[in-house]
């Protein structure tokens, strides 16, 4: 799933969706149910920030509620689109990607995706603490930096200021 697709993306696989809109997750969540009839595994990679410089007091409502729509609603909305099919089956397993942020955020440049990514690893816990019983291991991975772009540009940002 992406918002645009891939050269290397198998047609009859790939769905093209932004799974920051609740209409994006309902369309990937009903592809995959149309396609494999099911699901045993989610992982949510979505994540990323178009926050300006300037710390809290730059960041609109708007941006906000982009910042928490991307890196924290979408992995909710996915999950419980295609949670209940685990539930049914008895197994699955979740992955939520997080970030470093969560624990060590960069006030001056992130603070909306680091505020939602600390809530998409409350959010993981508490799920795992609730589907675990059921047979669904819900886990999140923190990687660290990852070389893109976007955190190219935002260093350089940094850099300048």
């Amino acid at each position: 799933t992406a918002r645009s697709p891939d050269a290397g993306s198998p047609a009859e696989l790939f769905v093209q969706a932004d799974v920051a809109t609740l209409d994006g997750a309902a369309n990937v969540a009903a592809a995959i149910i149309d396609r494999l009839g099911g699901i045993d595994i989610v992982i949510h990679s979505v994540g990323g920030s178009k926050s300006p410089g300037g710390g809290f007091a730059a960041l609109s409502d708007r941006i906000w509620q982009d910042e928490l729509n991307l890196n924290l609603l979408a992995a909710v909305r996915l999950d419980r689109l295609l949670v209940p099919r685990m539930i049914e089956q008895g197994s699955g397993a979740i992955v939520h990607i997080s970030s470093i942020q969560r624990r060590l955020p960069l006030h001056e440049s992130t603070i909306a995706y680091a505020a939602a990514k600390a809530a998409l690893s409350n959010y993981s816990k508490a799920l795992s603490k609730e589907l675990g019983p059921q047979g669904i291991r819900v886990n999140i991975v923190a990687p660290g930096w990852i070389h893109t772009t976007a955190s190219e540009a935002m260093v350089k940002r940094l850099a300048a200021h």
